[in-house]
């Protein structure tokens, strides 16, 4: 049996490069504002605003991942996980095609589906 090595011989981390993002479209940060919008921040300093509003009032959100994000404290539970806009519920939205749309125009409002 192998003993542990000690960490401090352990210098794997000085030959290993840290890990960095490659895609512009990573989000670094969010923060939820009112009337369902959302401050965004990517990898490469681009920020922006989602304007969720119209979306989540659409009927055809009704019985989606989406409906329960009407609720504020629900909306507010917003998130980054793994570089992507995400709840708890599991509602997630499209980082690249958010990236897209806040480059050219500085916002995105998603169309409900």
């Amino acid at each position: 049996m192998q003993r542990p090595q000690d960490p401090k011989t352990d210098r794997s981390a000085e030959i290993a490069p840290a890990i960095r993002h490659t895609v512009p479209w990573r989000v670094v940060a969010v923060e939820a504002l009112s009337e369902r919008r959302l401050r965004v921040r990517f990898v490469d300093g681009t920020t922006g605003l989602v304007e969720l509003g119209p979306f989540l009032a659409a009927p055809s959100v009704t019985g989606t991942v989406f409906e329960p994000l009407r609720d504020p404290d629900a909306f507010n539970a917003v998130q980054v996980v793994l570089g992507a806009v995400q709840w708890p519920n599991g509602a997630d939205l499209a980082p690249d095609a958010m990236y897209d749309a806040i480059r050219q125009h500085g916002r995105w409002a998603p169309e409900a589906p």
